[in-house]
């Protein structure tokens, strides 16, 4: 079994214990410690730490297993990493978002079964790297839930229709209104905050930023920590948040999944309006009116609840059976990567639960999303492969129709295994360099290069692997280049 170190800049945080993969040796043994710096991988004696799943301004986020239950059950480890430029000031704000965001779920996740269950909050005071000093790091594990952000899924399937959008409100505003009545304001709904579980429901994610009220009070005193373009005037401002600062975050959020645009080319900054409806000629009357008043300016001439919103969703004609969720469905597990706030990033993991629905939604297949520099990476490493398997199968084959054939085949299937992210990261480095030691050492799979009396077999060979590998990025950011194009004027 391989564990992730956690500390925070660890040079190798991939640690391979074969012992682990005994279950006896897994359950009872007291400590892993990092190859590499030492780190203790056994997370409060629980928790098995397996990779990591991204990283926020505050904080990261690992796949990890509970070895105390019987089937090892999946969750997720959120870890408080702030950077090092920070006042003792904004340093006390960040831990202490970092702590409400487990007391939230703590609270509210474990009574609501579209929102991810709180297990446990923990920290750990290790010696640090610097001598005579000790690190000390803060946990968080809660529910993993394995699906896909809307972020993503409308990075890969397109715009949402009418339809859509409506199942989605159907789903969310129950959740909301839950919150709300609890006391308490998300503060950070967006696409990437809401999540689509593998079979079809949706959940609401991530409580980094949210904000308890006062209680007895209407509103809450606003820190400044909002996602830019989803967040309300009173909220960019500092003012008081209300139910309806998160309603009209939802409403944005709808309106980018229905045009495809990002909020600030959706915002008419001169009139003060949100201009979407051109973007959408056949959005239902009746959602588009609901979407426009979640969209004021002022909280008093928004919904002030989400249950007034669902109530004229329901009186509308185009209305769909509501979504209940009165059975806590939460077998199947779903994570999501960290996001960062605009004014004060969180360390957060997506991760809803699902609501049982009366009409069935239909369920969109999870793709794995791919940054820019995984593209550019992944890219680097197919071409680099390319040159070697081309020395290769030119040595053995020659100049032929076969060997051109064969260098296609395995070139798509090492795309394919990259899509399927069967390698990633560190093995594409590892399977480079093997395959480079297997041309270089193998007579036969250099032989064309002898042939043309190169003096040095190395220099040579890295040239090609090289070249191809350039190639190969250029192509690929022409490619996105043109996607981006693309995408902004379509």
């Amino acid at each position: 079994m391989d564990l992730y170190c956690t500390r925070p800049g660890c040079l190798r945080p991939v640690n391979h214990f074969p012992d682990l993969d005994d279950p006896a040796i897994l359950r009872t043994v007291p400590q892993k410690y990092c190859t590499t710096c030492g780190m203790p991988l056994i997370l409060a004696g629980h928790y098995l730490p397996l990779k990591l799943l991204g990283q926020g301004g505050f904080g990261a986020a690992f796949l990890a297993r509970d070895r105390h239950t019987s089937s090892l059950r999946q969750c997720v480890i959120k870890q408080f990493q702030p950077a090092g430029n920070l006042s003792p000031g904004q340093l006390q704000v960040a831990q202490e978002l970092f702590e409400r965001e487990g007391k939230a779920l703590e609270e509210l996740g474990n009574a609501h079964p579209q929102i991810p269950d709180s297990y446990a909050f923990f920290e750990l005071t290790v010696p640090s790297q610097q001598p005579g000093k000790q690190d000390q790091f803060f946990y968080l594990a809660q529910e993993y839930i394995d699906g896909q952000t809307m972020e993503e899924e409308l990075a890969q399937k397109g715009v949402f229709s009418s339809q859509d959008v409506m199942d989605l409100l159907q789903a969310i505003l129950p959740v909301l209104k839950f919150v709300h009545e609890n006391g308490f304001i998300h503060r950070d709904i967006k696409p990437s905050n809401i999540m689509r579980h593998r079979n079809g429901q949706l959940y609401l994610l991530d409580f980094g930023a949210v904000k308890q009220a006062t209680k007895g009070s209407i509103g809450s005193k606003s820190t400044g920590i909002y996602s830019q373009g989803f967040a309300p005037p009173e909220q960019v401002s500092g003012s008081e948040v209300y139910p309806s600062t998160d309603l009209y975050a939802l409403a944005v959020t709808c309106i980018m999944l229905l045009t495809g645009k990002d909020p600030n080319e959706l915002y008419d900054s001169y009139s003060n309006t949100w201009k979407w409806r051109s973007y959408v000629p056949q959005v239902a009357d009746p959602l588009a009116e609901v979407l426009d008043r979640m969209l004021l300016p002022s909280p008093s001439q928004r919904f002030h609840s989400a249950a007034e919103v669902l109530e004229t969703l329901k009186r509308s004609p185009t209305s769909v059976s509501s979504h209940s969720a009165k059975s806590k469905a939460k077998s199947v597990p779903s994570a999501s990567i960290p996001s960062s706030p605009t004014v004060l990033p969180q360390p957060s993991v997506n991760q809803p639960v699902a609501t049982p629905q009366a009409k069935p939604v239909k369920q969109r297949p999870a793709v794995p999303s791919f940054s820019t520099m995984e593209l550019l990476g992944g890219a680097a490493f197919t071409g680099f492969e390319g040159g070697l398997l081309a020395i290769a199968l030119v040595s053995l084959l020659g100049t032929s129709l076969v060997s051109a054939s064969f260098w296609v085949l395995l070139l798509a299937g090492l795309v394919l295994l990259q899509s399927r992210r069967v390698i990633e990261r560190v093995d594409l480095l590892i399977f480079a360099i093997a395959t480079l030691m297997i041309v270089l050492f193998i007579p036969n799979l250099h032989r064309v290069l002898v042939v043309a009396n190169v003096e040095n077999l190395l220099l040579a060979v890295l040239f090609i692997a090289i070249l191809a590998s350039l190639l190969a990025v250029a192509i690929m950011t022409l490619f996105r280049l043109i996607y981006k194009l693309l995408s902004t004027f379509l």
